[in-house]
Formats: C-alpha cells, structure tokens, sequence
C-alpha cells in the first residue's frame, strides 16, 4: 500500500513507530496528486513548499516526542476558508489573486493539531450548487468515474479524499454540501451541529446555515478531525458554549436498544438500488440490536422551498461586499449562478415581499425544527439516503437553476434546522458508484451518529473499497 492510502489512523500509528515519516507521506500524496490532477482537478491552489515545510517541522516534533492530534497528517481545505498567505478564491474569479491576511478558525486550529496542508480545493463558486460545476477554474470530476460529477459545494474536498491524493480534507455544508458529495464519492461526509465548529474566517454563503466539518476515509477519522475543530469560539457569537467531548471514545459503543426513525417520504422518487441499499443496512444496525420505527417527518419538498427564499436572501446581503473597491475584482466578474442568488435574495428582502416570502420561510423553517424535535422523543437517530441518485453525469447541473436543491432535497431539512448528520457508503451501484446513507440525529449529538455509523462501518467495510483511476 502506497502511503497516501493510509487512513488518519494508520498514519498516526506509523509515524509513532517510525516506519516512515511525515516527509515521507506528504511526499505519496504530492505524488498522487500530480499524477492525476490533471485529469480530476480536485485542487485550485496546490501549496507544495508550505506543505513540505510543515512535514519537516512535524518529523522534527515527532522525533522530540510531541504528540498532537494530527502531526504530520496531510489535509486538504476547501478554498472559502482563509488561510494566511495562501490564495483563497472561493472558485470565483472576483477572488482570483485575493490572499487573506489571516487564518480561519477552522484552519488555526489545524495548524495547532500539527495537521500539513497541501492545498485549497475547487468548489463551486460561493458555494452555490451541489455539482462543482459552476467553479470558475473548471469542473471536478468523479473519481470512480471521470464523466461523472463528484456532487458538491465540497466537490473538489471529497475527491480529494476518495482518490487519496489526502488522508482527510475540510469541507463546509449549507444545506447538503458535505454530506452530498461524500456520497457521490463514496466518502465519510460529517456535518456537525449548526453552531458547533466555528465559522471564522469562512467566505460566508448563508450565515445561518453555514456549518465546516471534515470529509474523511473513515468514521474514527472524522471523529479524530471533530475533536480538533469543534469548539467555542470568541470571534464567532454563534458557537455553541457547550463544553467539549472526546468523539473517539464511544465509537464502539453498543447499539443495543437504539431506536432508528425511518420516514417514508424520505424514499420517494429516489434510485431503487439506493432504496434496496439503505434497507439492506438497517438489516445490518438490526441485527447489532437496533430498533427501526417507522416515523413521519415533513416530506423533505417543504424543505427545497423554504431553503431557496433564505439562503437567496442570505447570499444577496453576504455578497454586497465584494465590489472590488478594497480587494477583489468587480462585480463584473460574477459567473450567472451567482447574479440569480443575488437577485433572488434581493427580491424577497424588498418591501412589500418581505413578508410574502423571507419571513413566512423563517415560520416553515420553525415548524420543521419542531417537526425534527418532535420525532427525537420517539427515537435516537433518524437514517435515510442521502442523495436521490448516485453521482449524475458531467452537464447535468447546467441550465438548471434548481438542480442543487433538487440534489440536495434529502438533507436540506436537517441543516435547516441545525441538526448533525453524518453520510457513510452503503453500498454501490450496478455502475460501480457509491451509495450513500446518513444518520441524522439532534442537536450537539455528533457522538452518537458517529457511534452509529462506526458499527455499521466496521460490520460492512465498504469504506475499503477505493477508484481504480
């Protein structure tokens, strides 16, 4: 096995053991990364020279003694987190030579882990879409299938992963964009509490929305990355001020009694092989001694409706500052995608609309918090897929103004209202693609759905399962 093969886990204990050092593996994974870039353009900025510095620093750590959560691993990081004298574009072109003067939360705290960065991956620009299509640096392929689309906004962030060109890579969801592409590219997408990692430093899409989390080879890998980005936060009012926990700790925690909510209507319309897979699995979690009830939850349709009018409305007042007066180019440089939201958003914010549509969105939005809050009396995790389809073909996203929410319809509702969810591969379809299954489950309960979705992990081992590119 090639060291960019490794997982975070495996990593760690190699580098402890000396049988290679973090030169070694930042080396495999540059490697990897040149030999099939071109082809997959899971990067927009490629950080070599910092990259091998941070290495050689974390050998000489090492070779001291220092442990620290994930010294020598190398990571990638989604390119709308900033990051200090590194190039961060959020794929459009009105950023393309901006170089922040600070690092994100997000990316302070993995600095401080002893984490190496390779790069920023491509994304679709300002996060808007679920295909990294609307990049302004070229698509993202698929690893598993280079005519396909890898999902997205953190397209580039879960090719990344799955081709092993990282260990790990940081992505951030609004209403879909971890959990989304993690299917898509078989990974292990983790979207934390609304709340509970801080936005700091984040290009901002939709402010009340906004959640970054890691995309990962594995459960336990997730759980290591959460340890280390999870977390009050002094620069962000919106962090929760709920103490810490050890994610790792209960991984492998019976699920003995565990009540799994399944709601039919998150299986409507959706591939029949994905449905036959997620069944299949609950077979799995029934078997460990869990108990599957049927529930009803809002259909997720509601959802597409009310996340349309706030994440518009959201986008058009983040964007106004960008125009190109203290960095940045102009506004000319906006690609289409990004004047619909901002018109959009407009729109519904204006007199006499206001009422109409932002605030009626905010009261639907309410209701599905409580619909979500209601259900979690009956049971402890709700399952369902987390894509209606597998990955769709390269140009399925173009001419279609809705195809993000259309794509993402399954896990809108529970990044509306906050909620920690979790995708894991649950299988693969006749065309060799991964499926893709999420555990949602309340607030601040990221714990437990890892717990979950660990004893079906090492029950089934998909996550072995790698692209031949």
């Amino acid at each position: 096995m090639n060291l960019n093969q490794l997982t975070i886990k495996e990593a760690k204990e190699g580098l402890k053991n000396k049988k290679f050092s973090s030169v070694d593996l930042t080396q495999d994974c540059l490697k990897r990364i040149k030999e099939i870039e071109p082809k997959l353009n899971a990067f927009v900025t490629i950080t070599e020279k910092e990259a091998l510095s941070q290495a050689k620093k974390a050998d000489d750590m090492i070779a001291n003694g220092d442990d620290l959560p994930l010294l020598g691993i190398p990571i990638s990081i989604k390119d709308n987190f900033c990051t200090l004298g590194v190039k961060t574009t959020a794929s459009s072109k009105v950023l393309e030579n901006f170089i922040p003067p600070y690092n994100a939360t997000v990316v302070e705290k993995l600095n401080n882990a002893g984490a190496v960065t390779l790069g920023k991956t491509n994304m679709d620009a300002w996060a808007h879409g679920s295909s990294t299509e609307t990049s302004d640096f070229g698509s993202t392929k698929n690893p598993w299938n280079l005519k396909r689309l890898p999902g997205g906004s953190s397209g580039g962030a879960a090719a990344s992963v799955s081709s092993d060109e990282v260990l790990a890579g940081i992505g951030s969801e609004t209403a879909g964009s971890i959990r989304q592409p993690a299917s898509w590219c078989g990974a292990v997408g983790l979207k934390p509490t609304y709340g509970r990692v801080s936005r700091y430093g984040v290009i901002a899409m939709a402010s009340s929305l906004d959640s970054p989390g890691p995309i990962t080879k594995t459960v336990e890998d997730s759980a290591l990355i959460l340890n280390v980005l999870a977390g009050q936060d002094d620069k962000d009012a919106t962090t929760s001020p709920r103490k810490t926990e050890d994610h790792t700790k209960d991984l492998s925690k019976s699920i003995k009694g565990l009540r799994i909510g399944i709601s039919e209507d998150y299986f409507k319309g959706i591939y029949r092989e994905i449905t036959e897979d997620v069944q299949n699995a609950l077979k799995v979690l029934e078997k460990q001694g869990a108990i599957i009830k049927n529930i009803k939850l809002f259909d997720p349709q509601y959802a597409i409706a009310v996340y349309t009018i706030l994440q518009r409305a959201e986008v058009s007042s983040n964007l106004a500052r960008y125009d190109g007066i203290r960095y940045g180019n102009d506004r000319s440089y906006f690609g289409e995608e990004a004047k619909r939201r901002i018109m959009l958003g407009t729109y519904t914010l204006s007199a006499g609309y206001y009422d109409a549509y932002y605030k009626k969105a905010q009261q639907v939005r309410t209701l599905i918090v409580k619909d979500f809050n209601q259900a979690f009396k009956d049971v402890d995790v709700v399952i369902a897929p987390t894509s209606p389809s597998t990955a769709l073909f390269a140009g399925s996203s173009e001419d279609n103004p809705m195809f993000g929410e259309l794509a993402d319809v399954l896990v809108e509702p529970s990044s509306i209202a906050g909620l920690p969810g979790i995708n894991i591969t649950c299988g693969f379809s006749k065309e060799d693609l991964p499926i893709g299954m999420q555990i949602i489950g309340p607030q601040l309960a990221e714990s437990l759905i890892l717990n979950v979705a660990y004893k079906y992990e090492q029950e089934t081992q998909f996550y072995k399962q790698r692209p031949k590119l």
